[in-house]
C-alpha cells in the first residue's frame, strides 16, 4: 500500500476485459479514476483495456480473478487497496449465462442455477461487503451493478439467468437501504446490447446478425444499444446522481415499451 492514498479517485470494475465492462473502466477512466481492471480469463482483453484506460492519463491494474471462488471479491478488494490506498466505485460488471430456450425446462441443472448464482448474485454480495469498509471513507461512494432488463422481464438466455439477475436486483435495493447515507448504490439494466456475449446464442454470423435486426426493428429508438450506452449511465451513477439511489435504469432503445414480439436476451 502506498504511503498516502492515490489522489485519483479508484473504480473496480469487475468483467472488465470486453463489452460493458471494458467500456465502463475507460470511461471512468476519462472522467480522472484509476481503475482496477478484473477479468476471468481474456488476458489479452484486460491488457488492451488497461493500456486505453492509461491513455486517458490515470493509472490502471489488470486483476486476474475467477468470481465463483467465496474469497475472489475480497482478494481484488485488497488488491486494489494496495495498488493505491482507497476506493470510490465498485462496479460489479462480471457475469454468467447459459442459452437455453426458455420452454426446455430440462435444460438447466441445480448446478447450472449455483454456478450462475455465485458468479451474477453472490460474488455481487461478496464485493459489496469487502468494499464498504472503504467506500464509506470517500466522498463519492457508490456501487454500480450491471444487471439486466431479464431481471424484470423474465426473458434472458434462461430462467437461471432472469433468476439471477432478478435477484441481483433486489439486492441493489437492499444495499442501497443498507449503506445509505455513506454509499449510493444502483443498478443498470441492459436489454440487448451490442457485445460478443451474445455470439454464444446463435449458431453463425448470419444468424446472430439477423437476430440483431430484429431487436432494431422491434426498438421504438430503432438501434442497438451499444457497450458505451450503458457505460455512460454507469458514470452518471458513479460520478454524479448524488440524490439517486436504490434506482433500476433499464437501458434498451425503448424495446421495453413493446409487448407483441418480445425478443429473448
Amino acid at each position: 500500500m502506498r504511503s498516502s492514498p492515490a489522489a485519483r479517485p479508484v473504480a473496480l470494475v469487475t468483467g472488465a476485459s470486453s463489452g460493458i465492462g471494458a467500456a465502463s473502466a475507460t470511461a471512468l477512466a476519462a472522467q480522472g479514476f484509476n481503475v482496477a481492471i478484473a477479468y476471468a480469463s481474456n488476458k489479452d482483453g484486460a491488457e488492451t483495456v488497461r493500456q486505453a484506460c492509461i491513455g486517458k492519463g490515470g493509472e490502471a491494474i489488470a486483476l486476474r480473478c475467477d468470481l465463483a471462488d467465496a474469497d475472489a471479491g475480497a482478494t481484488l478488494v485488497d488488491q486494489t487497496i494496495e495498488e493505491w490506498g482507497r476506493l470510490d466505485v465498485l462496479v460489479s460488471n462480471a457475469g454468467i449465462t447459459k442459452f437455453v430456450d426458455a420452454r426446455d425446462l430440462d435444460g438447466l441443472t441445480a448446478e447450472d442455477f449455483a454456478q450462475i448464482f455465485a458468479v451474477n448474485v453472490t460474488a455481487a454480495y461478496g464485493l459489496a461487503q469487502a468494499a464498504t469498509p472503504h467506500l464509506k471513507v470517500s466522498p463519492i461512494a457508490s456501487i454500480v451493478a450491471i444487471s439486466s432488463h431479464s431481471g424484470v422481464s423474465g426473458i434472458g438466455s434462461s430462467h437461471a439467468y432472469s433468476a439471477s439477475k432478478g435477484a441481483l436486483n433486489t439486492l441493489t435495493l437492499g444495499l442501497a437501504r443498507a449503506l445509505a447515507p455513506d454509499i449510493r448504490v444502483n443498478a443498470v439494466c441492459p436489454g440487448y446490447v451490442n457485445t460478443p456475449w451474445h455470439a454464444g446464442k446463435t449458431s453463425s454470423d448470419a444468424e446472430l446478425e439477423d437476430y440483431m435486426q430484429k431487436f432494431t426493428d422491434i426498438a421504438p429508438l430503432k438501434r442497438l444499444t451499444q457497450a458505451g450506452d450503458v457505460a455512460e449511465a454507469v458514470v452518471f451513477f458513479a460520478t454524479g446522481a448524488k440524490a439517486i439511489t436504490g434506482q433500476l435504469l433499464v437501458i434498451d432503445g425503448g424495446t421495453h415499451l413493446t409487448t407483441a414480439t418480445p425478443q429473448t436476451i
